[in-house]
């Protein structure tokens, strides 16, 4: 999402041109991976994520492992990823859930969600990688499958994959739940939170606009003994654009 001034394999240098010590985008699939993991290897970036093939994505599907009929489908592309990870030596992949039919209800297809993401897990654990599940809020995708915490994390106790977390992203949690800090306090100490994504809420710009005070969130992941990465999911505002990404990045440098 950041960097969109400039073409997908440019934006691993300005990354790290701007500080950044690691990468993660939706997904890599229309490049080969070979030569993402040159420019990574040649900007000293890390790739700590990136997502499945979530289906139809420019036909509006959001994944597929709630979808019935779609089981081989998932898995197929699934294995893609887990070639992709091995490349770029990523250790974790994020499976989106997918989009509930109009008039579905969730428990319809939540005995497929635990199926595929236990054969998911399965699989990931043989190469040492992370299988991770989001909750999304349901004004940014209608009907996606997850959207809360609680919901999150009752999967990861059904599924029972010791490699199976929770990407917890705070621009989400904020528009579906809020309470932003007790949440990080009542789930980060459980070892279920694989990784973190912050952007502002309610636009989805910078972190430093809106309503979220992301410094007072930031100690409280001090606080907590957080060791993982954050993930700065959020679109640059229109107004930085002339400058393109780096213009708007004002709020990261005390964090470098």
């Amino acid at each position: 999402m950041l960097y969109p001034e400039l073409d997908f394999l440019d934006r691993f240098e300005a990354a790290a041109r701007d500080g950044f010590k690691a990468v993660e985008y939706l997904f890599p699939y229309a490049f080969e991976s070979r030569e993402i993991a040159s420019r990574l290897k040649a900007h000293g970036l890390q790739q700590v994520l990136f997502n499945a093939p979530p289906g139809d994505w420019d036909g509006g599907e959001r994944g597929l492992a709630c979808l019935p009929g779609r089981e081989a489908e998932f898995r197929k592309g699934f294995a893609q990823a887990l070639d992709y990870a091995a490349v770029l030596h990523c250790p974790r992949i994020h499976v989106m859930a997918g989009l509930l039919p109009a008039g579905a209800e969730r428990g319809e297809f939540y005995s497929i969600y635990v199926s595929q993401l236990r054969w998911a897990a399965s699989e990931a654990a043989r190469q040492g990688v992370e299988v991770l599940i989001e909750p999304i809020n349901t004004r940014d995708i209608p009907r996606f499958f997850l959207n809360r915490q609680d919901h999150a994390h009752q999967v990861i106790t059904d599924v029972g994959a010791p490699n199976l977390k929770v990407q917890m992203d705070l621009y989400h949690c904020q528009i579906v739940e809020g309470d932003l800090a007790m949440k990080l306090r009542h789930y980060l100490p459980t070892g279920n939170v694989g990784h973190l994504q912050i952007a502002g809420v309610p636009e989805r710009h910078e972190p430093d606009i809106g309503e979220l005070n992301y410094p007072y969130l930031f100690s409280v992941l001090d606080e907590l003994g957080y060791m993982g990465w954050v993930g700065c999911e959020y679109r640059p505002q229109a107004g930085t654009q002339a400058g393109g990404t780096s213009a708007g990045l004002g709020w990261l440098k005390p964090w470098l």
